[in-house]
């Protein structure tokens, strides 16, 4: 019975590895012959853990809407269009995944919802109405409590210490 069932994971705080740790999760199951369906939100480009997902088999990585500039230096108009954008984005994400995908992932789904860029109503009727074997990861800050609750595993990432704040930039790599 638990091997059908899919189940709905967080992964969120303030510290690195919450994407890492999907990342791992989306190579375990390709090597287990499962299909991934991967998204990533907020990001500014292709970043090099996405490129080494599309070469996995059974991987598909769909590509979000970019962001051009940090969210604090975007107008209300702005924002509105990547919340536009985004919600398409993840409407068609959403029918994607339920044609036959083991795992869905929604790399900074959190964030995107906390800075208004995507619905969480979108998200919270996805996960009210998923298909049973579909095992779903949520990454990013701040969960609401509509999300919390519906979640099976939720793990908190807490920065304990980074090189950041000695002033070491993100490494090419390493962070990203």
């Amino acid at each position: 019975m638990t091997e059908k069932k899919g189940l709905t994971h967080i992964y969120y705080g303030n510290s690195k590895g919450k994407t890492t740790c999907c990342v791992g999760l989306s190579v375990r199951a390709s090597g287990a012959g499962k299909k991934v369906l991967f998204i990533q939100f907020m990001k500014t480009g292709k970043s090099n853990e996405v490129r080494a997902l599309e070469q996995l088999p059974g991987i598909e990585v769909l590509e979000a809407p970019r962001m051009k500039k940090f969210s604090f230096n975007m107008s209300e108009k702005e924002i509105e269009e990547m919340r536009e954008a985004n919600d398409q984005k993840f409407a068609e994400a959403a029918e994607k995944a339920r044609g036959g995908f083991d795992l869905f992932v929604m790399d900074e789904a959190l964030n995107a919802i906390q800075k208004r860029f995507l619905d969480e109503g979108l998200l919270l009727a996805f996960l009210d109405g998923k298909p049973d074997g579909l095992e779903v990861v949520m990454t990013g800050r701040h969960p609401d409590d509509p999300l919390l609750e519906r979640a099976d595993y939720v793990t908190e990432f807490r920065k304990v210490k980074h090189p950041y704040d000695k002033g070491i930039l993100a490494r090419k790599g390493i962070e990203f």
